[in-house]
């Protein structure tokens, strides 16, 4: 990663910006049926199943909820050494999965968004993601910190498919070399951006855990660590534009 070249800053949306509010959801299901687990022991049981989706489905977590849920909750529930019926399981998400305040922001998206605008850098939006994303975005106050957005769905074009990475360069009017792309679905984000000659940085919330198969550098818990990893400790890099 070469930081004095580095104009532009691709991100990718969900469990980059943004989460949703599952691990609620299922903590609540959970004590309906008389259960009390911690709320990090459920984050851990669904950060893994992602991964498992990640490494063995690509593209599945992309699809709509109904075509994936039951199975994706089974291996939640395996995880937690847990078993209930999946049909009913399922049921209860929907349910309870208010469309206007499912997804939310990290605590700390905002700030780190203001601090690399701050520093100079242009910032891009790149995700797989349906039609609802552009009012997703607005909702959450996310577009007036954005140059450009991509969105999948609109472009007929999804990660890890490498044309889409070159269409964020195309609009950047850069060079690749010049771009850093931060996501946290390797096989997505990080094999697609390296296709198209991107350097990346790949988020893990949990150290190695989920990805032990993966050899790749660096990997962050959040885009927090991306003041430290870019050097710019508060104040303004310096770099041409």
């Amino acid at each position: 990663m070469n930081l004095q070249r580095l104009k532009v800053i691709g991100f990718d949306l969900g469990y980059t910006l943004v989460r949703n509010r599952r691990e609620r959801i299922y903590q609540g299901f959970l004590k309906e049926n008389g259960i009390e687990l911690s709320i990090q022991s459920i984050e851990k049981a669904f950060h893994l199943a992602d991964k498992t989706f990640m490494r063995l489905f690509p593209g599945a977590l992309g699809k709509p909820a109904k075509t994936f849920y039951p199975w994706w909750l089974g291996i939640v529930n395996y995880h937690l050494e847990l078993q209930f019926d999946l049909v009913k399981q399922t049921q209860y998400f929907f349910a309870h999965q208010d469309r206007e305040s499912f997804w939310e922001l990290f605590p700390w998206t905002e700030s780190v968004l203001k601090e690399l605008k701050k520093a100079g850098y242009r910032l891009i939006l790149l995700s797989n993601w349906d039609n609802g994303a552009r009012s997703l975005i607005e909702r959450l106050g996310l577009a007036p910190y954005f140059d450009d957005l991509l969105i999948s769905a609109e472009l007929g074009i999804q990660k890890p498919d490498p044309k889409i990475f070159n269409e964020m360069v195309k609009r950047a009017q850069c060079s690749p070399e010049e771009v850093l792309y931060v996501g946290d679905n390797y096989y997505d984000d990080v094999a697609g951006a390296k296709k198209a000659g991107i350097d990346t940085v790949l988020i893990n919330r949990f150290g190695r855990l989920g990805i032990e198969e993966i050899d790749h550098h660096p990997v962050i818990a959040d885009i927090r660590e991306l003041i430290q990893l870019l050097q710019l400790n508060g104040e303004r890099l310096e770099h041409a534009i």
